[in-house]
């Protein structure tokens, strides 16, 4: 990490030295994405308020066009040259996705599964589709100098199969140095705080047979393969005396919340817990939330060998949820001039406050009765073919729940055996990633951000089917074919594509004798 102008080892290896080779092919090659003007941005909803300076600029800088590929779900990295270009300070910092009419997509058509501002090797910015805004205390910023270098790793998810056209959008509260007010500004380092961290695709499982009484924390209850999922950003050890500024959580759907704690000569307390505040109807399923973030007045001190600890908490009751994320950088000032509490005090663990309110992009809920999908129950199953099925055009080759004729009979096997998928769709041409997410039958309900889920009576995921062809080595599992268990019990098993939810399948495991279980 940049802490006192030094970087981080740990960090370069960790997580930027992966993608260097990359990179410096996309210097030679891809020229840095320049809006020449951005589409009118509307503000989100009970927006947190702006901190007012003498002299701050109010700066919107749009990355793009990016051309989106039906169902995209990529990893990308590129350097950009939008930030200010002149030194001084960022106290605000409010990320956005926007189609070129400036419209925000909805999020069941097209979302942010996340973007990360690498300022000189360091994320200094992050996001979700949660999208929290990062508004610094007053007198507080982070240093900005027009010799930085800036990297946006984004990973832009196309749910529907369909292209697009998008900018991402990110604006600044800047103060330039020639204000009045920038003298006064404490320069804040972001110290990156992940569960699973440092690498680029930082994830974990959280599955409803893990943890205890509905919920699972990750790290604290895992167990067995797991625990190769544990990364050393999860802790950070402080070096010299600073103050903690500010903090917001990043998680995924199914999160509830990611907490900071603190250990100091075995003594243990709770700094911040951000919260997930679901509008959802459906509860926290979905990208129907916004996280809570530090209040302007919550200041922490914390000593050199003071040991920090991010932890992320899923519900585990009512799916499983995969490839999620635990995320909680620190706005940190490397001082301890600008007051606070000590990090031992009581009562430091402060209500959190919303960033924004219900955006709405997250209007399409899903889980309605329609007459597209059929259910697989009612439908005689065939034997399975000898070779795998396929997966193509966004459609299982057998047992797809909007198929018609002999198609639409789930392939079935005899208890004991096993079927096998291949994704043709993961050719390079068309890079498109595809799972076998298990649901619970019968599964046929519209789709939205809230339905399905992973919720099927038995828990199996094939993975992303696809192949990693930028050479991240995530998210696809690096492979196109899978095969299912093969000690399921007779029945139905309903399953969906995570990536393209849209997309629903079935297939039948038979009695010993080769009947269907009634």
């Amino acid at each position: 990490m940049i802490e006192g102008g030094t970087i981080s080892l740990k960090w370069l290896r960790g997580w930027t030295s992966c993608l260097l080779v990359a990179l410096a092919a996309w210097l030679l090659f891809a020229p840095d994405a320049k809006a020449a003007g951005c589409p009118p941005i509307q503000d989100k909803p009970d927006s947190t308020p702006h901190v007012d300076y003498a002299g701050v600029q109010h700066l919107t800088y749009c990355y793009g066009p990016v051309a989106v590929k039906p169902g995209q779900n990529i990893i990308r990295l590129n350097p950009t040259n939008l930030f200010p270009q002149v030194p001084g300070y960022i106290t605000r910092f409010d990320p956005e996705l926007v189609y070129e009419s400036g419209t925000v997509p909805r999020v069941d058509v097209l979302h942010l599964h996340h973007a990360v501002w690498v300022v000189n090797f360091n994320p200094q910015f992050a996001t979700g589709e949660e999208k929290s805004i990062l508004q610094m205390p007053p007198g507080f910023g982070w240093r900005s100098r027009p010799t930085d270098s800036w990297l946006l790793n984004d990973m832009i998810h196309d749910l529907v199969g369909v292209p697009a056209s998008v900018y991402v959008v990110w604006r600044l509260d800047f103060v330039p140095d020639t204000a009045p007010a920038a003298a006064s500004i404490k320069t804040v380092h972001t110290k990156w705080m992940d569960v699973s961290g440092p690498n680029i695709y930082p994830v974990f499982d959280a599955l409803r047979k893990m943890g205890r009484h509905g919920q699972y924390t990750f790290p604290d209850e895992a167990t067995g393969t797991s625990v190769q999922d544990i990364g050393p950003d999860s802790k950070w050890t402080v070096d010299r005396p600073a103050t903690l500024i500010s903090t917001v959580g990043h998680l995924h759907p199914g999160g509830l919340s990611t907490h900071l704690n603190v250990d100091r000569a075995g003594k243990t307390n709770r700094l911040f817990t951000s919260s997930a505040n679901y509008y959802e109807p459906a509860g926290a399923v979905s990208w129907d939330v916004a996280m809570g973030a530090t209040p302007p007045n919550w200041r922490v001190t914390v000593q050199p060998g003071d040991t920090l600890s991010v932890h992320a908490t899923y519900d585990a009751k009512r799916a499983d949820w995969y490839e999620v994320m635990g995320i909680m950088p620190i706005a940190v000032y490397y001082g301890t001039d600008a007051g606070g509490v000590d990090a031992l005090s009581k009562d430091v663990d402060v209500p959190g406050v919303l960033t924004h309110s219900h955006l709405e992009e997250n209007r399409n809920h899903g889980g309605e009765p329609v007459s597209y999908y059929a259910d697989p129950r009612l439908i005689p199953s065939v034997p399975a073919p000898a070779g795998p099925i396929g997966i193509e055009a966004y459609q299982y080759a057998q047992g797809d729940l909007t198929a018609f004729g002999s198609a639409a009979n789930p392939p079935s096997v005899i208890r004991g055996q096993s079927l096998t998928y291949i994704n043709h769709d993961a050719e390079p041409a068309e890079n498109t990633f595809h799972t076998l997410t298990a649901c619970r039958a019968p599964c046929n309900k519209s789709t939205g951000i809230a339905y399905p889920v992973a919720d099927g009576q038995v828990s199996f995921d094939s993975g992303q089917l696809g192949f990693n062809y930028a050479g991240f080595g995530a998210p696809a599992a690096d492979r196109d074919t899978w095969t299912t268990p093969n000690d399921l019990k007779p029945g139905t098993y309903t399953y969906f594509c995570r990536i393209h939810p849209f997309m629903r399948g079935s297939f039948k495991v038979l009695k010993k004798n080769g009947k269907e279980k009634k």
